[in-house]
C-alpha cells in the first residue's frame, strides 16, 4: 500500500544547515587521527625495514625521518596518539552510560582538546 502522506514528513536536517556539536566534530576526529596513526605506523616500519636492508638505504631514510619534515610529522603523531588515546578513554567512560549529559560531554571533548596537547608537548619535553 502507497503512502499518501509521503510529501508531508519532515526531513532529516540537510548538511547545509545542521550546526555539527563539539562532541560530533571531537568523534569524528577520533576516527581520522586513527587512521593518521597507520600511517604514521607504516613510516615507522619502513624506517625499521631500512635499517635491515643496508646502510646506503638507510641513511636515505633516516636523513628524510630526522629531517625538521620527519620531526614535524613524528610530533603531529605523538599528538595523534594522545588525541586518540584520551578520545578513547571517552568513548569507554560513555560506554558505562556515565557522563552523557550534554555540559559533561562537552567538557570532556574540551578535556580531550586541551589534554591532548598538554600531554603531548610534556611527552615531548620529557622524551
Amino acid at each position: 500500500m502507497a503512502d499518501d502522506n509521503r510529501g508531508n514528513r519532515p526531513l532529516s536536517p540537510h548538511l547545509t544547515i545542521y550546526r555539527p556539536q563539539l562532541t560530533s566534530v571531537t568523534s569524528i576526529f577520533a576516527r581520522i587521527t586513527g587512521v593518521a596513526l597507520l600511517g604514521a605506523a607504516f613510516l615507522v616500519v619502513w624506517w625499521f625495514l631500512a635499517a635491515a636492508t643496508g646502510p646506503e638505504y638507510f641513511a636515505t631514510v633516516n636523513g628524510l625521518m630526522t629531517s625538521m619534515f620527519g620531526d614535524l610529522v613524528m610530533f603531529a603523531a605523538l599528538w595523534a596518539v594522545c588525541y586518540h588515546f584520551l578520545s578513547g578513554l571517552r568513548h569507554l567512560y560513555w560506554d558505562t552510560g556515565r557522563g552523557l549529559e550534554v555540559d559533561v560531554a562537552e567538557k570532556m571533548a574540551m578535556g580531550v582538546i586541551v589534554g591532548s596537547g598538554v600531554l603531548t608537548i610534556l611527552i615531548a619535553l620529557i622524551v
